[in-house]
């Protein structure tokens, strides 16, 4: 597959670390020194779908093509207001497509599992041009009275356009079960048969476990696509890690022994929109004209479950 186009879209509403001191035991430089973040874009009078859509339209704008044109949309999506139907199926209907779609959840690393399942689909003939939208909502996940958790997060989304190519050099999807560093809880609807214990609960996050997780399987990752192609890290030209954190960002920097130039970030504004983060990234250096035919990539995140993706690609459009 190829990347032809991307598109991103985020809400209205930007809340700055001086609003969280309001109610907040926190400040401004506590959050600044732990994250690297100054401000995030929160949901207010937003809905998932819509921001999830207008991404979507603008890659298929940035695309050249139609929504016509898509023959199978994947939407990585932990949580929004609709349990079912899916969010991908909101997003066809929404876009006017007339396609097949699915919805994945690899937390965090989603955008890079669904690049490789469009990838896949288009290797096994099924597919030729894939929407792959990445759409978060994690400030609703998260308790606002737990300083630690509660700041980190901002809500958003990001799309890409996929197409018949051979601009991906490789990919690498990682699972291992360990959900007692990063989880989310929520009850169902009672049944007069329910005698199990039940407990909705707010995000729980064990944030040292979950930084070394990180840091370790996104250099891991990363170090197996560059040798399997034949590649030194310098030969990339950026580095698109997920946005969860400054500190982590700069971990894995600094285990690939590179300068901060090969990885640009957007944490500081935006902060960490899960799956959406890296789609959002791509996107801004897209359209800031960063980004030149024959340059090389490196896409890597990770995410509960504990999950994590990477993948390597090569810029075309």
């Amino acid at each position: 597959m190829k990347i032809i186009g991307t598109g991103r879209a985020n809400p209205a509403k930007i809340v700055t670390n001086a609003m969280l001191e309001e109610f907040l035991d926190t400040s401004d430089e506590w959050i600044r020194e732990r994250t690297g973040m100054t401000e995030r874009h929160v949901i207010s009078s937003e809905k998932l779908e819509d921001l999830a859509t207008e991404a979507a339209l603008k890659a298929i704008e940035n695309a050249g093509v139609t929504p016509a044109d898509i023959d199978y949309i994947i939407c990585s999506n932990v949580v929004n207001e609709y349990i079912t139907p899916g969010l991908s199926c909101i997003i066809q209907g929404a876009i006017g497509a007339k396609c097949a779609c699915v919805d994945v959840n690899a937390a965090c690393s989603g955008f890079i599992y669904a690049l490789d399942m469009a990838d896949d689909r288009i290797k096994s003939g099924k597919a030729k041009t894939i929407l792959v939208v990445a759409a978060e909502e994690p400030t609703r996940m998260v308790d606002w009275k737990d300083r630690s958790i509660c700041v980190l997060f901002g809500d958003g989304a990001g799309a890409a356009v996929v197409t018949e190519g051979d601009a991906l050099i490789g990919s690498r999807l990682t699972t291992v079960s360990k959900t007692e560093c990063l989880h989310y809880v929520r009850t169902l609807e009672p049944t007069p048969y329910i005698t199990k214990e039940e407990e909705a609960k707010p995000m729980y996050m064990n944030g040292r476990e979950v930084f070394k997780t990180a840091v370790l399987s996104s250099s891991r990752d990363i170090r197996t696509l560059l040798d399997e192609a034949g590649l030194q890290p310098a030969d990339i030209k950026y580095y698109i890690l997920h946005q969860a954190n400054m500190r982590i960002i700069e971990a894995i920097c600094g285990q690939l022994k590179l300068d901060m130039s090969h990885f640009p970030t957007n944490v500081a504004h935006y902060g960490n929109t899960s799956s959406a983060s890296v789609a959002i990234l791509l996107d801004e250096l897209n359209r800031d004209g960063k980004l030149q035919k024959g340059d090389k990539l490196v896409l890597s995140a990770f995410g509960a479950g504990f999950t994590t993706g990477a993948c390597i690609i090569e810029w075309t459009k």
